[in-house]
């Protein structure tokens, strides 16, 4: 994911976080809203409950692979915070990535029926 597609600054963060509908599921809670680029931009966030350092970095790796293979059958135009939760610890990485692409195909309905 190259840094040209991330959310970074924190001013960006908390206004998506703090105006922004989301949706949830087991695994994930994901804020979301139109952007005015012309590609997705994701911000991913792993809290200090999930683990140490190198096991929330670990988690941070596998949201990336799973946003890299959902880039490749979409391009919407919107801001992402992807936040993992604590029962995720528990699932395999293919868990993880049907919970994603679920939630995610939500997301896309819900800006369809706009």
């Amino acid at each position: 994911m190259r840094k040209l597609y991330i959310v970074k600054r924190k001013e960006e963060f908390d206004n998506i976080i703090n105006t922004c509908p989301s949706k949830k599921n087991s695994s994930f809670v994901i804020y979301y809203k139109e952007n005015t680029y012309k590609y997705d931009r994701f911000g991913i966030s792993v809290g200090k409950k999930i683990g140490n350092a190198v096991t929330r970095n670990l988690y941070k790796r596998k949201i990336r692979s799973l946003i890299d293979n959902y880039k490749k059958s979409y391009v919407n135009q919107r801001d992402y915070i992807i936040i993992l939760r604590r029962s995720a610890i528990d699932k395999s990485f293919a868990e993880l990535h049907i919970d994603f692409e679920k939630i995610m195909s939500t997301i896309r309905k819900d800006f369809s029926d706009e």
